[in-house]
């Protein structure tokens, strides 16, 4: 039985390019096989020769209940307190076949990756997806089009980070360093995996967007956009024109990654309420059309169960309850 919810089309967070990245910043990526199907697993070290394990995004195939013993042994060879799948899985899904593959797992609702979204469908016309989405953006679109905002391919990311730094402070969302940024690209980008848009007027840079690409599908992952010239909408006009350069490139399914995690119903009652996490960017992204979806929880085995205790209580004193990272 299969349960990726794209089968044809691997999550980039599943990338050897992702693991090399995350390579630089503490983990090691280990990919193991079983058949046609792999998963990458990144271990990230602690003291004491411990260790916690990580798979982002699994597409859960039928090989998984011959490889998630595999995955199992390694993290015992490394001495891991607990290991945590993301199935790259939206609601609805078959909820007691997708735990017979997790037997002995603990579900847990806080993931480490976003769990709400909004996928765009762009396999279609353009002028088919334009009406899908909310009159008002197609308006700023069409504004920011008349008014003279021009999109671009750009690798300026020191421009790209201070506009992140400017987003930031606006609205309140963390940041990582420029490096992390920079790391990025340099990965991603020479292997036609990223791209970096920047859209301007009269030359003057007013917001950016980086995209990731994978198979038949991007990630709108970062955005940045400076105070100038608002009323001109660059910010509409970049995304579109993301959409538009992930179909040429080979998407038909655009991700907007990140909303806030509730359902529909709510979302759309407290939207125009709302600022505080997602809720601010929920309202922009909504104009875009698409569906809202939900993830599946995180499954967890638990190693070292006084350590995952420990873990847990300062996770949740951490954050509160709300969704952590590792």
């Amino acid at each position: 039985m299969t349960f990726s919810a794209f089968p044809a089309s691997q999550h980039i967070l599943q990338t050897d390019s992702w693991g090399e990245f995350k390579a630089r910043y503490g983990w090691e990526p280990v990919r193991l096989h079983s058949g046609q199907e792999s998963a990458l697993v990144l271990f990230k070290r602690l003291p004491l020769g411990l260790s916690v394990a990580y798979v982002p995004k699994a597409g859960i195939g039928e090989e998984w209940t011959r490889l998630l013993p595999k995955i199992e042994t390694e993290c015992r060879q490394r001495n891991a307190v607990f290991l945590q799948i993301e199935p790259d899985l939206d609601e609805p899904y078959d909820t007691a076949g997708l735990d017979s593959v997790f037997p002995n797992y603990i579900k847990d609702e806080a993931t480490i990756q976003p769990r709400g979204t909004i996928l765009i469908d762009i396999s279609s016309e353009e002028t088919t997806i334009l009406a899908t989405m909310k009159q008002k953006t197609r308006y700023n679109i069409r504004l920011a089009e008349r008014k003279g905002i021009k999109v671009e391919t750009s690798h300026d990311l020191d421009d790209f980070y201070e506009q992140m730094l400017i987003t930031s402070g606006r609205d309140g969302f963390a940041l990582h360093s420029l490096p992390y940024y920079q790391n990025a690209f340099e990965i991603f980008e020479p292997k036609g995996q990223c791209v970096l848009l920047r859209a301007s007027y009269e030359g003057e840079s007013l917001a950016y967007l980086m995209l990731f690409l994978y198979g038949q599908r991007a990630w709108y992952f970062y955005g940045a956009s400076n105070d100038k010239h608002r009323n001109l909408m660059p910010t509409y006009l970049l995304q579109w024109e993301a959409m538009r350069y992930a179909k040429v490139h080979g998407a038909t399914l655009y991700d907007m990654w990140g909303i806030p995690d509730a359902d529909e119903d709510e979302l759309e009652e407290q939207f125009m309420l709302r600022s505080d996490g997602l809720w601010g960017v929920y309202r922009f992204k909504r104009g875009f059309g698409g569906e809202v979806k939900r993830s599946a929880p995180a499954y967890v085995k638990v190693f070292k169960p006084l350590l995952y205790k420990a873990y847990r209580w300062l996770r949740n004193k951490r954050t509160g309850g709300e969704n952590a990272s590792l």
